[in-house]
């Protein structure tokens, strides 16, 4: 990434779409982080777990652990993008699974260009302390 961009972008000028377009990219590095946190296993082990976490249904069980834990404004924002129309949903998952992982990958999305590292973190500790035990 070109370090000129970095910390440039207004998070509040962006659509919850656009925002969970980045999230979905953070969570995903946060997850992989995580997982080789504890230690190196087999790359194809590593993807299992990541796979495991990074989907609708994985992120959808972690909205409903986190909402109660949002400040009135990243309530708001989560809303925003829960509601935002799609245009499509995976066969895989509800339709409210994926409104609600988008939702979550907004919100990351939002808070990493605020440059909100350490707010990331404790919103997705559980998960990420969870998948970091071998």
């Amino acid at each position: 990434m070109d370090a000129r961009f970095f910390g440039k972008t207004d998070p509040d000028r962006l659509s919850p779409l656009t925002l969970a377009f980045v999230g979905d990219g953070v969570f995903d590095l946060w997850v992989r982080e995580a997982l080789v946190s504890g230690g190196n296993r087999p790359v194809k082990e590593l993807n299992e777990q990541k796979v495991a976490v990074v989907c609708c249904q994985a992120q959808a069980a972690l909205a409903e652990k986190i909402q109660p834990l949002l400040t009135e404004r990243e309530a708001d924002l989560y809303r925003r993008a829960r509601n935002a129309h799609v245009g499509h949903c995976p066969k895989n998952a509800s339709p409210a699974e994926y409104h609600a992982a988008t939702a979550v990958e907004a919100l990351v999305g939002w808070l990493y260009l605020k440059g909100d590292l350490p707010r990331i973190s404790e919103l997705l500790s559980g998960i990420l302390s969870d998948l970091s035990e071998p």
